[in-house]
């Protein structure tokens, strides 16, 4: 579980991983108050992902106050295994809000004294449910093709290659891939009937449907919007974004420095590595660059090279010629094209 503390502007200046028990709670609460003891801010938000949502941590949050008093603000998503607590809410504002909509939007109600605020993806959603569909459609077609096969050996019409099928067989195998799909709460095989039987629960299933796209997130911040706080909480998966580059493409680590000012400045360059890796995405994405990525948008310019050739005595510099494609990514980049005394064509 993730851990973000934020400025009342949105800013992160702390960050922590945590289990999400209520021992680690407190450890969050030691780490807050010397966060804000360090820096003079007056009001914090923290923001966590789903790990820290639960009664025990809401109440050991609730004890945080900030130096000037002031009671620490929080903004929490709601883990998938506890949407079946909001069922009431959720059918409320789906009907309310989301019913026929074809882009995300975003509806918050009250709960135990919290803004349960929701977001919901209309594309997400159906994408999700129509997988769901699939998988169900496919675990249907293999249960009929079994019952096929029982029903044909139990009247001798039918023969097969190996070794017969039993209820029990057929049964145990279709219980492990229904668990496998993790539909266990929708598709309900009979383990105490002698011949091979499963139901559809209907009732989960559209339950399951209306989950589907949403993201729920608690919170006891009261003067920002509802758009506002789903934008907060998705800042969270930036910040851990940038920890999956730290340790990939920049490898932040291991580091094979012993003096601390050697360390100090592998951790600087790592973090200026990650601040121009951030401002090459921004801008590829806000040119819309086929690259997407500044992963892609590098590999793409290592094509670019500077020559240093020598002719009898005479030194000719030059860079390799700069493609159609290469010179737009440069310009989504606000990057000049590189050039040389001449242009040498790319053996």
């Amino acid at each position: 579980m993730l851990g973000v503390v934020q400025t009342a502007d949105g800013l992160p200046i702390h960050h922590e991983v945590f289990d999400g028990n209520v021992a680690e709670t407190k450890t969050l609460r030691g780490t807050l108050e010397r966060v804000m003891a360090r820096f003079p801010i007056r009001r914090v938000i923290a923001v966590a992902d789903r790990g820290l949502m639960s009664a025990d941590n809401l109440e050991e949050l609730g004890k945080i106050s900030t130096p000037s008093g002031e009671k620490l603000e929080y903004i929490l998503a709601v883990p998938g295994r506890r949407y079946g607590d909001f069922v009431d809410l959720l059918a409320t504002l789906q009907e309310r809000h989301f019913d026929g909509a074809t882009s995300e939007g975003v509806a918050e109600t009250r709960w135990s004294d919290h803004r349960l605020v929701v977001a919901h993806d209309p594309e997400r959603a159906a994408e999700r449910t129509a997988k769901r569909d699939r998988t169900i459609k496919a675990l249907e077609d293999r249960a009929a093709e079994w019952v096929g096969k029982l029903d044909g050996q139990d009247s001798g019409e039918k023969r097969t290659r190996g070794r017969p099928l039993s209820d029990g067989g057929a049964r145990a195998k279709f219980y492990h891939q229904v668990l496998e799909a993790r539909l266990g709460q929708i598709i309900k095989v009979d383990l105490k009937s002698e011949l091979f039987s499963y139901t559809i629960n209907r009732k989960a299933r559209k339950l399951a449907e209306l989950m589907d796209g949403k993201l729920l997130v608690v919170t006891n911040v009261t003067d920002l919007d509802a758009c506002e706080i789903i934008a907060r909480y998705k800042s969270l998966a930036d910040i851990e974004r940038g920890f999956r580059v730290l340790k990939s493409e920049i490898e932040i680590g291991p580091v094979h420095h012993r003096l601390p000012d050697r360390i100090r400045a592998h951790a600087s360059l790592c973090f200026i590595a990650l601040i121009i890796h951030r401002v090459m995405r921004a801008r590829l994405r806000a040119a819309d660059s086929p690259a997407r990525s500044p992963e892609r948008a590098l590999e793409q310019l290592r094509r670019i090279q500077r020559h240093e050739v020598y002719l009898g005595d005479e030194l000719h510099r030059g860079v390799t010629t700069v493609k159609a494609e290469e010179e737009a990514l440069l310009a989504s980049l606000g990057t000049t094209k590189p050039a040389g005394a001449k242009q040498l064509a790319l053996l």
